[in-house]
């Protein structure tokens, strides 16, 4: 009986471990509808880094409908996406050295996929991110909010 309890408490806490590893990251789908899946991501204030899978589900080139993920404060958004165009495709779309930029992935396109790691001390609690494409125009539908948690 010892045996069988040490087993589930063995297993119990390895599922502990996996879910504390899921809380520093998170995959976030995009589509040829020019759409994220999701609106809101909450980083757990443990997490050391913090990991965002960029997966895009459609099928159109990146030349078509690319997409990426920047992250910045939300007051920085538009300014960010708006000099990002400027910057151009070689750049991701994302200004070359912008201290506004958090943390971003490149471009993909349709069945391709894109990740970022990024230190979780450089969000602080009670700010306001946002969280958006910078490939031209998509901004307008292709944004949500980044919050860490209390």
């Amino acid at each position: 009986m010892k045996k069988y309890a040490f087993a589930l408490a063995s297993l119990l806490m390895a599922g502990a471990q996996f879910a504390q590893a899921d809380e520093c990251s998170f995959t976030l789908k995009s589509n040829d509808a020019m759409q994220f899946d999701q609106k809101a991501i909450v980083v757990a204030k443990t997490c050391k880094e913090f990991t965002l899978n960029l997966a895009h589900t459609g099928t159109l080139p990146k030349t078509v409908m690319g997409h990426n993920w920047v992250l910045s404060k939300a007051d920085d958004a538009k300014a960010v996406a708006s000099e990002g165009i400027a910057a151009g495709v070689d750049n991701q779309y994302v200004k070359p050295g912008d201290a506004r930029v958090i943390a971003f992935t490149k471009l993909i396109g349709g069945g391709e996929t894109a990740s970022v790691t990024f230190p979780v001390s450089k969000l602080a609690a009670g700010t306001a991110y946002t969280f958006f494409c910078s490939f031209p125009g998509h901004i307008a539908i292709m944004q949500g909010s980044l919050t860490l948690a209390p």
